[in-house]
């Protein structure tokens, strides 16, 4: 039963992002990700004896040691990763929030000099 959940589970995982990817809702280096994921839990749910022979090369006492450890290294990269993405944006938001401040003053400079100095008349009227 179990092992037919993880099928279904994996499965409904590689729809959902598919699905995402068409919509434009998620980027692609984000969708590989997951389609990478949901290809790996694919296999483990169709081949539970991957897991056990990576559990006996890695010399893990049980399987399920082995696939939460995994589960935490991989949630762990994906925090760090969004982290990296978060601060990166914030880079550029408020790179970008400098350059209109800049051009603001500009503009607010230009419109004070034409108050000031209205155009003149070529004379030719």
């Amino acid at each position: 039963m179990i092992v037919v959940l993880g099928v279904v589970f994996s499965l409904a995982l590689l729809v959902i992002v598919v699905r995402l990817l068409i919509l434009r809702r998620i980027r692609e280096k984000y969708a590989v990700l997951w389609l990478v994921l949901g290809v790996i839990v694919l296999v483990l749910g169709v081949f539970p004896g991957v897991l056990e022979a990576a559990t006996d090369v890695l010399g893990v006492e049980l399987p399920v040691n082995l696939l939460f450890a995994t589960a935490l290294a991989v949630l762990l990269g994906v925090a760090l990763h969004l982290s990296w993405e978060l601060s990166m944006s914030e880079d550029e938001t408020r790179r970008l929030a400098e350059d209109v401040a800049i051009l603001s003053a500009r503009l607010d400079a230009l419109e004070a000099d034409q108050r000031i100095d209205p155009p003149r008349s070529t004379g030719t009227e």
